[in-house]
């Protein structure tokens, strides 16, 4: 009987290991949701500075009562322009939304929100992208939904549209207010 060599079962090792996490891919729930650690956790660390008038964002306004939104975006980012009236209607309905200027001058980020208004209850710089790192945070907008309890409900990478409104973000909303 022939001796087999171990390198010789190398090849098909890899390969069956690689339609393995293919096939993980495949079928995910929803294809286009890039996946996220943080749902689930408590919220990692608020780590700001000072944007503005607004109250600075901090950890105690994460882990108050209520569901709320943590929003984070840029005055350079186009999509963050298109999903902006729709942060607007969640701030008019009542649910308190927090933002994150990432990686932005402060003048810049000012002028955005003068122009295009702001939704933001409480707002901080993130000047170096440390925040977002620890929050994972692919690239903006980037739109979290909280917990009462300061846990992360959903991660939301892209635009907030009103197709994500109705299919990812108002259910996520439900939801939390049912835990």
């Amino acid at each position: 009987m022939p001796k087999i060599s171990p390198m010789m079962l190398a090849p098909p090792l890899i390969f069956a290991g690689f339609i393995a996490l293919v096939g993980v891919g495949l079928f995910r729930p929803d294809k286009e949701a890039l996946p996220s650690t943080m749902e689930g956790r408590a919220a990692p660390e608020v780590v700001v500075a000072r944007l503005g008038d607004k109250p600075l964002l901090d950890d105690a306004m994460l882990r108050a009562d209520g569901v709320k939104l943590v929003n984070f975006w840029a005055s350079w980012c186009a999509p963050c322009r298109v999903e902006h009236p729709h942060l607007e209607a969640f701030a008019a309905e009542g649910v308190p939304i927090y933002g994150v200027n990432y990686k932005d001058k402060p003048a810049n980020a000012l002028k955005f929100l003068r122009e295009l208004g702001d939704p933001y209850k409480a707002l901080g710089a993130d000047t170096e992208g440390k925040m977002a790192l620890n929050w994972g945070v692919y690239g903006v907008p980037e739109t979290y939904v909280i917990d009462g309890d300061g846990t992360v409900i959903l991660r939301h990478a892209g635009p907030i549209t009103q197709r994500v409104i109705d299919s990812t973000i108002r259910p996520a909303i439900e939801k939390a207010r049912g835990q």
